[in-house]
């Protein structure tokens, strides 16, 4: 099969597209023909050097695909040659080919096609058990999303407004939050022009966001706590922003707050699984009833994944970029 593969770590031009032997679904895998995989800002990192595969996973990036399963590993029920699916990837995406653990599978929603089904399994997956599992947002609270016209933003802001909650976006021009405005979002914040602390507070009459979900990491951690409600909670996600933070425990007690700071590749294969039975459980029946949809930027053919990740660095995207094999 061909993949992209990074050779030596770099800039998007370190990616490239070459022969590379074919997986083999190993016990309670199957494997996958990718139609398509997403772009993610941990792609970026791992072209870069700085964020390694974990032990066992492929070492092509790419965490998350859709496409048709072409074997069934030893093990493995409840799937068969020929079912289109999607899948949350530890590595591996950019290819042809995948084998994938069937607990990170997943069918396609009713009324979403192959290619854009790409576009759900990481963003799914981030934000259910982020906002919902962890940070346990409730109907009636106030959700503040950083980065809210990306791909995990524009998911926040519809899976928080589909269980009756209100939603703070931050982003960096008029026409993003614009977006962000069409897919429900209540609060919006020109990150540029405005400072999110003040403008969440005043739109809430002084509370404050009940959960804040962080991709900057340590460049807002000071002013995340300032904008929490008593009871906040903040799930921090990134590190776009920096990885040292200066923190006021004080600030933390005050409101009687809790930080929480997860990743998704590395976890083990039985939390993952328990994660994606849960988005199945709970977001499926959204998209399929029409309430959710994947927001999808652009496509373009796998093998120009360079052009994609120059796209995503230059941020001028809204929703996923997808990288397409046919």
């Amino acid at each position: 099969m061909d993949a992209i593969t990074i050779p030596e770590p770099g800039g998007p031009e370190a990616l490239v597209w070459d022969a590379v032997p074919d997986p083999v679904p190993g016990e309670g895998e199957v494997l996958v023909e990718v139609a398509a995989s997403a772009v993610n800002r941990a792609d970026v990192l791992q072209r870069q050097g700085f964020y390694e595969p974990p032990p066992g996973a492929s070492r092509y990036p790419g965490l998350e695909c859709s496409g048709r399963i072409a074997e069934i590993g030893p093990g493995v029920g409840g799937w068969s040659v020929g079912d289109e699916v999607c899948a949350l990837l530890s590595g591996g995406g950019y290819a042809e080919k995948v084998a994938v653990p069937a607990g990170q599978l997943l069918p396609l929603p009713e009324g979403v096609g192959l290619t854009e089904a790409a576009a759900l399994p990481e963003v799914t997956c981030t934000v259910w058990s982020n906002v919902f599992m962890v940070a346990h947002l409730r109907p009636g609270e106030t959700l503040l999303v950083h980065g809210g016209s990306s791909g995990i933003g524009t998911m926040a802001i519809q899976l928080a407004k589909a269980v009756g909650a209100k939603v703070a976006v931050t982003a960096g021009s008029k026409e993003k939050l614009e977006r962000c405005a069409e897919l429900g979002a209540d609060i919006l914040v020109n990150y540029r022009e405005q400072d999110f602390v003040a403008e969440v507070r005043e739109a809430t009459g002084g509370a404050g966001a009940d959960v804040i979900l962080d991709n900057m990491g340590a460049k807002y951690l000071d002013r995340n706590v300032k904008a929490l409600a008593v009871n906040g909670r903040l799930a921090i996600i990134g590190m776009q922003g920096g990885v040292k933070g200066e923190l006021n425990i004080g600030a933390l007690l005050a409101k009687r707050a809790a930080i929480s700071a997860t990743s998704l590749r590395a976890r083990p294969l039985s939390e993952k699984a328990a994660i994606v039975a849960a988005v199945r459980e709970h977001v499926w029946p959204l998209l399929s009833g029409g309430h959710v949809r994947p927001v999808v930027d652009r496509e373009l053919p796998m093998r120009e994944a360079a052009e994609a990740h120059r796209l995503l660095e230059e941020s001028g995207h809204v929703g996923k970029i997808l990288l397409v094999t046919g």
